[in-house]
This record gives C-alpha cells, sequence and structure tokens, in this order.
C-alpha cells in the first residue's frame, strides 16, 4: 500500500512521540507485529499495574491506543478497559414483541472516541502523568 504524503507526515510524528515517551519518561512501546497491523499501538510503564495487590509487583502498567479510537488499559483480568473520557447521551434501542416493533429511549453513557492516533497518545501520556506518574522518573 502507497502511503500519501500526509500519512507519512503522521506516522513520523507518532513515532518521534513515542520516542519522547521513552527518552522523558522511560515509557516502552511493546505493540507486537499483529497489534502494528491492526493500527493499534502498546506501552509499558515504569510503574505497577496495580497498586494494592501483592501478585503484581514485576506487572508493569500496560496502556494501548487503538485505531477504533481507545485507548485502553491492557492489564485487567477478563476485559480492557477504555480509558476515555465518558458523557452522557439519549441512546435508542428498537426491538420486536408480540405488539410489533417497539422503540426505547434511555439515557446512556457514551465514551469519547479519539480518531487521531496522536491525539490517543497525548491522552494516554496525559492519563499516566494524572494518574500514575507522581512526579518521579
Amino acid at each position: 500500500m502507497n502511503k500519501t504524503t500526509w500519512q507519512l507526515k503522521n506516522e513520523a510524528q507518532e513515532n518521534a512521540f513515542a520516542r519522547r515517551l521513552l527518552v522523558e519518561y522511560n515509557i516502552k512501546e511493546t505493540t507486537t507485529q499483529r497489534q502494528a497491523i491492526n493500527g493499534t499501538r502498546e506501552f509499558e510503564f515504569p510503574v505497577r499495574a496495580r497498586k494494592h495487590t501483592h501478585h503484581s509487583k514485576s506487572e508493569r502498567l500496560k496502556l494501548a491506543c487503538f485505531k477504533s479510537g481507545y485507548v485502553r488499559n491492557q492489564n485487567s483480568c477478563s476485559s480492557n478497559y477504555q480509558l476515555n473520557p465518558v458523557y452522557k447521551a439519549k441512546t435508542r434501542t428498537m426491538f420486536l414483541s408480540d405488539k410489533g416493533l417497539h422503540t426505547v429511549e434511555y439515557q446512556g453513557t457514551m465514551r469519547t472516541k479519539i480518531w487521531n492516533q496522536l491525539a490517543r497518545l497525548q491522552f494516554m501520556l496525559d492519563f499516566y502523568l494524572k494518574n500514575h506518574f507522581y512526579g518521579k522518573l
């Protein structure tokens, strides 16, 4: 696949940002080949994944940026939960009953998708600095 000049420029900016994460914060990229093909970038942070468990002494925090617009914690036991900001929105669902089609409207919680990879990387860094960094290098 031939990439456009714009795509090559964005990719160079993303790679420079990833290098900056390593140099300035000791955050290592651990993206697998399969993840790279899918547009995902995963990083390992220099802090423990969980604060209050004895089993995770050596397990490091891992966060990943997905092409789908989400930033996720990769250390969860059953599901890698999303870190994106949430907002309330009206949601509609349609279902079929004995009386025909019905639409139900309710107030739901939605996640803000971050469509730009560089923005996802910045959001991931901001999340780390706010929740895990504590001013230590």
